[in-house]
């Protein structure tokens, strides 16, 4: 067994490092990267509404992805950058993985599975209130395709006496093959630094991916029409159905540093544009007060944000609606 304990000189030396020098730092990599850095991906998978965007947003520290009750809100991978200690954790906050029935369903799922493919590691997080049901076995039953190391996250544990989650720990350790166990409260924050840490030492050395102060990949052009999206959700949650979208169409920075943003919001039919507008208008007033405050805490900037909806039927066939959410579009 090694049991030499590193001095000083053994910390900070780098190959053909004098003692007591800096070691030659590679030009490429980016300022504040450490000499011993880490990084890597972590996807994070499970069924719809199961709080991976908030144990995302919670990870990360700041909003990076977009919570709702309306199920199956997560479109795309969003990617939320943390840092703990040397390493850089990239954590991706897949679409929830459901029987999809239509073409946008297929592009979500197929979307969520190769993000776990593409991962480092990846963590199962299960609603430790609902359990085992019929969505959570079909994901069992594909994870063994995934060739990385996984993690069970039981997230929600607030809200359930401590002998059902240790019979549902089990349960789940039976079905498949996890290399650890985590118990957590996503929206309190319960355990979610033991996981962060857990995180960070599996991933394998080299240098950042992305700057330190860095949160998220996501353009902000982007982010701005996930932020209205979400608010659509929170004041129509019933009366919309899932199918609606948000483009942002222009971001133009005025000279006194405010940001003049005009998005459209696409809807399937005249009837669902009018629920959006809502009576004088005061619907889509109230849903633009509210992204606006959030979109210009995003981009640290005073925002002018105009909102248009627009019909467009059967946008969800619509090979171009499907890039710009950062999806592929399915075939047939």
């Amino acid at each position: 067994m090694n049991t030499h304990e590193p001095d000083d000189h053994d910390a900070q030396d780098g190959p053909g490092a004098m003692p007591g020098q800096e070691p030659a730092r590679d030009p490429s990599m980016l300022p504040g990267t450490p000499a011993d850095a880490r990084a890597g991906f972590v996807a994070l998978i499970g069924v719809p509404n199961a709080g991976k965007s908030t144990l995302l947003n919670n990870l990360v520290g700041t909003k990076v992805s977009i919570v709702s009750r309306k199920v199956q809100t997560t479109r795309a991978l969003v990617r939320g950058i943390l840092i703990e200690g040397s390493a850089q954790v990239v954590l991706v906050d897949t679409p929830g993985i459901f029987a999809p029935k239509r073409r946008l369903d297929r592009a979500m799922v197929h979307s969520a599975w190769s993000g776990a493919a593409d991962a480092d590691a990846v963590c199962l997080l299960v609603d430790a209130r609902k359990g085992v049901d019929a969505e959570v076995e079909a994901v069992l039953g594909r994870l063994g395709e995934v060739k990385r190391e996984k993690l069970l996250i039981l997230n929600k544990i607030d809200l359930i006496p401590r002998e059902r989650l240790l019979d549902l720990a089990a349960k789940l350790n039976a079905a498949a093959p996890f290399a650890e166990t985590f118990m957590i409260s996503a929206l309190n924050g319960d355990g979610v630094d033991d996981l962060r840490r857990a995180l960070a030492a599996r991933m394998p050395p080299g240098p950042w991916l992305y700057p330190e102060d860095q949160v998220s990949d996501a353009p902000l052009r982007m982010l701005a029409a996930e932020i209205t999206r979400e608010k659509i959700y929170d004041r129509l949650h019933e009366e919309l159905p899932y199918r609606s979208t948000v483009e942002t169409d222009q971001w133009q920075i005025r000279p006194d540093g405010s940001v003049r943003i005009e998005q459209t919001i696409f809807v399937e039919r005249e009837s669902q544009r009018s629920i959006v507008l809502g009576k004088g208008g005061q619907t889509i007033r109230s849903i633009g007060q509210a992204a606006r405050v959030e979109i210009a805490e995003a981009a640290d900037a005073k925002v002018h944000l105009f909102l248009h909806v627009k019909v467009r039927e059967n946008w969800a066939d619509d090979p171009a609606r499907y890039r710009e959410m950062g999806l592929e579009f399915p075939r047939g």
